[in-house]
């Protein structure tokens, strides 16, 4: 997730500078077709093209609007995850007590470290990139590579349980549901040994159900692509537009050079260029935006920053347990908070 206020021009010109390049030789080259050759008859009234424009915009709007509704249904799921946390570890310190505090301090630890391997665990599943993950230019995937932190190899859930149990998780398509299912064994567990009451092990094991709706929520998001007749056609849409605006503008500045006299009026029409570029752009951008909001869990810089969510759960949980040494938050890199 970018943090910085204003996106500086550098970020921009990475997503941008093809595009650049393309819109101006292009509105160049119809320039001088129109103007040195004498083309005259390739310009095309503004009118019905000022309509595409209209349209083109409200499918662009549509299409973002919806995409958005997806980064922020991930960035609420994983408020969720934070808050339900924060439950569990109170639930397991106040509701696992025994005579034994050697017993006690190693049952919470364990349920607790577990619990933050799960959502580990969780990131690190929904990181992996599916077949209709958007790609960006060399530019900008540059800047992911150099951070690592989209598609991580290693499992981040390994350093919060034993050698046993992680062995364990190795052989598992799904490793998240497993760490959950370890927990409600543990629960069981408590309850046979009559360290936890029916009420107490009925409260923990609905907070594992809402782990599951949470982690299910969040595979809904990510194995379900945004719907392509969408997510293509306003790409096609917006570039059918761009291409026929250049010969649009020749139409409107040749009616405004009119007005114009001496050396002015030949080049009036020069204009065209210019503002052929910046209108481009901005369709481009706009539809270029909605795609980077698609795929809220792939780790770029529009996404839900899951790892951040995820070191700020384990300071919280790992403060709970009273322990002294904890991480620190994670900082952003590039002004992007991953």
């Amino acid at each position: 997730m970018y943090i910085k206020r204003n996106i500086g021009w550098g970020l921009i010109l990475r997503y941008a500078w093809k595009n650049f390049i393309f819109f101006t030789l292009y509105a160049s080259s119809i320039f001088c077709i129109y103007h040195f050759l004498g083309w005259d008859f390739i310009d095309v009234p503004f009118q019905p093209l000022s309509v595409i424009g209209i349209a083109v915009a409200f499918y662009i709007g549509f299409k973002n609007s919806q995409s958005y509704d997806r980064f922020w249904e991930g960035r609420k799921i994983w408020g969720g995850i934070v808050n339900y946390s924060r439950t569990w570890a109170i639930q397991v310190l106040s509701f696992v007590k025994t005579d034994d505090s050697e017993f006690d301090k190693k049952m919470h630890t364990q349920m607790i470290y577990r619990h933050i391997a799960w959502i580990n665990a969780v990131r690190v599943q929904l990181r992996q990139p599916k077949s209709w993950a958007i790609k960006e230019n060399k530019m900008v995937e540059k800047v992911f590579d150099r951070h690592n932190e989209r598609n991580i190899s290693c499992n981040a859930a390994q350093p919060f349980i034993s050698v046993k149990e992680f062995d364990d998780l190795a052989k598992r398509v799904n490793p998240a549901t497993h760490l959950v299912k370890n927990q409600a064994f543990d629960i069981c567990t408590l309850k046979e040994k009559e360290i936890l009451d029916g009420f107490q092990e009925d409260q923990m094991q609905s907070l594992l159900e809402e782990f599951y709706n949470l982690q299910g929520k969040c595979e809904r998001i990510k194995n379900t692509p945004f719907p392509r007749q969408y997510g293509y056609f306003s790409k096609v849409f917006t570039w059918i537009f761009v291409l026929l605006l250049p010969f649009g503008l020749l139409d409107v500045f040749e009616d405004d050079s009119m007005a114009t006299v001496g050396a002015i009026e030949a080049w009036y029409v020069f204009l065209m260029i210019p503002f052929s570029v910046l209108i481009s752009w901005i369709f481009t951008t706009m539809e270029t935006i909605g795609d980077n909001s698609e795929d809220p869990f792939e780790g770029r810089i529009n996404d839900v920053p899951m790892t951040a969510l995820c070191r700020t759960i384990e300071i919280d949980l790992r403060d709970m347990l009273n322990e002294k040494d904890l991480p620190e938050p994670v900082a952003p890199k590039d002004n992007i908070l991953y």
